[in-house]
């Protein structure tokens, strides 16, 4: 026993569990699995902690899932010396297999093995074999070699591996997978060897172990083939067993039992100290229902060993019922008495079961419960199942509601609909009878309805790969992430992703290019991408995360671009949604679909009056600038509850035309404007070939960037700070919201070298166009749009060429100034002058500053009533028109004075 490492357990489980020592014991820890201060361990060896709540709970936690840094690096911890050559193999096989040493030694050493692909190496065990062979197992942090955790010397085909003390003459040998698995079972005085793989079926050894007995005259020892309980083993289980019958063996299984989640080998059976003769017992057991020939072999195997005299139960992935007629029973077994009157009690009851038990199909499937999802937000909640087929194939999964597992009939339709040619025909006790066990304790997981980052729990939850402390998960064969302590999954079909996982095989191949079609600019949206990554955290740490702008002229690259961005995150041929296109409750669940993620919003700049109709304002997305809800709706129920959806992601803008909206929104923008003076053959050419680049090629980036996550963010903080100082120190930037926006995703092209290589020149240019379009962006805010700029001045020259009488101003001296557009653009073009497009005016005059936006409405028009008082003889021109009314410079400068005396 390693006192130390026993020691350092125990302290972290103190401090993580909330463990009580008491004596010997580690008592009323908090259970991972049930919450409950049922948590126990032995003080001195806690290698294994367990719930005491066995009816309820039962979890059980073997410290190398709990704590598994202290059993990576073994060679680190133990240096081999001349003294103790082994050393850190003896640790492992002691520490981490739970083997005693003494039983063990000599049967292997410490070598090392070197990955030339990976460039990593490790310490190893390793285990020699006949004929200079040989097997090891990789010890230092195994993980890192991918799938790879062992390595094997020359072929070991139709051999096994066998412990030095094996019996020369066994009456039973239990055939396994690992060698590890063999020498566990050796601990408890089973003789086991290991066949290296569950396909491989050791013919050789076989034939010579079957030679040996002959000659020597010993009847051949029974075989027990006990592979690892999963698909793969099972399916040859089967395959195994029939072929060593068929070559003149007696043979049976076992099955390793299982303990939750967790899929336990034979070794890791044995450090958790259960692979007592009982326990061994039940395994064998398990072997025999799992190998037996009909399923009224099985049905009887299991009535022996429960006594229950009516219960479901799988065959072959096929369900049936089991029933046993009682009165049929004892009027078989009283006929079977008088016809046989010398037969043994138990020949008697087997033969009246026979006869008596009722076994009947209710499914030609096997429906599976694994577990039960909910979502909180909408109180809806499913049963998550999966349907197995006797044929080989795929299983169905899919979720079935409290109300289709209710009653047989809805079970029936929800079965026929979501599996191909599954039928349920049981009654619907059958269907309880079977389902009752399942849902007893049955495992919850939890669920997002999006796709991204979860701040509640801090992990990234993509379609099929999450990550959590910069540490990849792939999803499980049911469907969610396990992770720890945590089970979770994301429900949302909306977003789908195709993303590549060989983070360390990343290329970077395309920024060259990215910087050779778009330049600084082109840095400047890929800083902002790379920050809407760790959109939450930072709104978590500065209450906001700013919206980029992309626009510009027609064919300047903004699709190229931002579809391309799409494909760093491997979301393919997508660019985002129109919201003049969108209603309400579109644009809402758009907006929640993704978390971490960029929402883009395209073409959402044509300004007719249809505009407003469709519902369609800029403001909407004042809220997402601090990740506030965009949209509240009633929960479906006689209540006020209502569902707020937060806005966990980035708000990305790209259209033609800049966004004409209120100062509050403008100063949440980070502004790129586009043009194609810049546009080269050279450009051009960069530009397709970041159109041609797969998303496969590409798509690492947003894992890589997303492991990173703890660099990021430090540096980001690190680095925030210092340019916000830096642009509130120019004189030609003073509010203090621009300033930041632009300082955070400044920080972000710093943050940007920890997964990307920027050159020095790349990274200043970045840094000074980021610089330049804060500046740009405070003189936006702080002078009219263009379009109004120009409407203002045509309106100047035109009203100030004739002093006598109004010419565009229908207003009656009332301190206001009151415009038609149709006629502004009819007296415009008399004299010649462009006057920007009505529709573009519609859309931007509202934010007016030079004279204030008042309203539109109907007026008392000064110039017709004075065309109708000049021109007695010409048509009368009415009374009123319908003009956009504005304040009047004058007229307020007069009334300040006013106010002032």
């Amino acid at each position: 026993m390693n006192l130390d490492l026993s020691s350092a357990i125990a302290s972290r489980l103190v401090h993580d569990y909330g463990f009580k020592e008491r004596s010997n014991k580690l008592e009323n820890g908090t259970c991972p699995s049930c919450g409950k201060r049922s948590l126990w361990a032995f003080a001195d060896a806690p290698w294994v902690v367990r719930c005491n709540r066995q009816n309820n709970c039962a979890a059980e936690y073997h410290a190398k899932e709990l704590y598994p840094d202290l059993f990576a690096s073994w060679s680190d911890r133990y240096v081999k010396t001349p003294e103790a050559p082994h050393a850190a193999a003896d640790a492992y096989m002691r520490d981490a297999r739970g083997f005693d040493l003494a039983r063990v030694a000599g049967w292997y050493t410490q070598e090392s093995y070197y990955s030339h692909d990976l460039k990593i190496g490790s310490a190893t065990v390793r285990f020699p074999l006949s004929e200079g062979r040989y097997w090891e197992r990789i010890i230092d942090q195994p993980e890192r070699f991918g799938d790879r955790k062992a390595t094997f010397s020359g072929s070991y085909a139709g051999t096994w591996w066998q412990p030095p003390n094996l019996p020369a003459q066994p009456k039973e040998l239990w055939l396994v997978e690992g060698i590890f698995d063999a020498i566990a079972l050796m601990h408890h005085d089973v003789a086991a060897v290991a066949t290296f793989s569950c396909s491989h079926y050791p013919t050789a050894a076989l034939a010579a172990l079957a030679e040996q007995c002959a000659a020597g005259g010993h009847r051949r020892p029974h075989l027990v083939f006990a592979l690892d309980n999963d698909p793969a083993g099972r399916r040859y289980m089967l395959k195994h067993l029939e072929r060593a019958r068929n070559d003149g063996w007696s043979a049976s299984a076992a099955l390793p039992k299982q303990a939750g989640k967790a899929k336990l080998d034979w070794n890791e059976l044995h450090v958790r100290d259960r692979l007592s003769k009982r326990d061994l017992d039940e395994y064998r057991y398990l072997g025999d229902l799992f190998t037996a020939a009909t399923p009224s072999d099985k049905a009887r195997l299991m009535y022996r060993r429960t006594g229950d005299a009516k219960f479901p139960f799988e065959h072959r992935n096929r369900l049936y019922s089991f029933k046993l007629d009682l009165d049929a029973f004892q009027r078989e077994s009283t006929t079977v008495r008088e016809v046989h009157e010398d037969m043994a009690e138990d020949e008697v009851r087997e033969h009246a079961l026979q006869r008596a038990c009722i076994v009947q199909p209710i499914a030609n499937c096997l429906p599976t419960a694994l577990y039960y999802q909910a979502s909180p937000q909408t109180d809806e909640s499913w049963y998550y199942f999966r349907v197995a087929f006797p044929h080989d194939g795929q299983p169905i999964k899919a979720t079935f509601t409290s109300a289709q597992i209710a009653s047989s009939s809805e079970f029936k339709k929800r079965l026929l609909g979501v599996a191909p040619g599954a039928m349920y025909t049981g009654t619907g006790q059958q269907l309880d009878e079977y389902l009752e066990k399942q849902l007893a304790h049955i495992p919850t997981v939890q669920t997002i309805d999006f796709v991204g980052y979860t701040k509640e729990y801090g992990t990234y939850v993509y379609g099929d790969v999450a990550v959590k402390d910069g540490k990849l998960y792939q999803l499980n064969d049911e469907d969610f992430f396990d992770i720890g302590k945590l089970s979770i999954k994301t429900i949302s079909q909306a977003a789908t992703l195709s993303l590549s996982t060989d983070v360390q095989g990343m290329q970077t191949t395309w920024l060259p290019l990215l910087w050779q079609a778009f330049g600084a600019k082109g840095l400047a949206a890929l800083a902002f991408w790379f920050g809407s990554l760790f959109a939450e955290q930072i709104r978590q740490e500065h209450k906001s995360y700013p919206f980029l702008e992309l626009v510009g002229e027609p064919g300047a690259g903004k699709t190229t671009l931002i579809e391309f961005l799409w494909k760093l995150c491997g979301r393919r041929d997508y660019e985002g949604f129109d919201p003049s296109k969108s209603s309400l409750a579109a644009r809402a669940r758009n907006f929640a679909q993704v978390a971490n993620l960029p929402v883009v919003l395209i073409e959402g700049d044509r300004g007719d009056e249809g505009a407003k109709q469709r519902g369609f304002d800029w403001d909407e997305l004042k809220t997402a600038y601090n990740g506030r809800s965009t949209r509240a709706r009633g929960m479906k129920n006689g209540g006020n509850e209502t569902y707020e959806p937060p806005f966990r992601g980035a708000i990305v803008i790209s259209q033609n035309a800049e966004v004409s909206a209120s100062d509050a929104v403008l100063q949440r923008i980070v502004h790129i404007y586009c043009d194609r003076s810049a546009q080269t053959p050279a450009t051009r050419a960069a530009a397709e070939a970041l159109e041609r680049i797969p998303v496969e090629d590409v798509s690492a980036f947003l894992l890589a960037t997303v492991r990173a996550e703890a660099k990021v963010l430090e540096s980001f903080a690190a680095r925030v700070g210092v340019h916000e100082q830096a642009l509130m120190a120019r004189p030609d930037i003073k509010t203090v919201r621009i300033a930041k926006n632009h300082a955070q995703i400044m920080a972000m092209v710093d943050s940007m070298r920890h997964v990307l290589p920027l050159s020095d020149e790349q990274h200043a240019a970045a840094l000074d166009e980021l610089g330049r379009m804060a500046a740009a962006r405070q003189q936006a805010i702080s002078a009219d749009h263009k379009h109004v700029q120009q409407f203002w001045e045509v309106y100047d020259y035109i009203e100030s060429a004739d002093d006598d009488r109004p010419i565009l101003n229908h207003a009656r001296g009332d301190g206001l100034i009151a415009i038609n557009l149709q006629h502004m653009e009819q007296v415009a073009g008399e004299r010649r002058i462009e006057l920007p497009p009505i529709a573009d005016l519609k859309r931007v005059l509202k934010t007016s500053r030079q004279r204030k936006f008042v309203d539109i409405r109907a007026v008392s028009s000064a110039i017709n009533a004075h065309f109708n008082r000049e021109y007695i003889t010409q048509p009368k021109r009415p009374a009123t028109v319908k003009c956009w009314v504005f304040e009047s410079p004058s007229s307020k400068q007069h009334s300040n004075t006013g106010t002032a005396a």
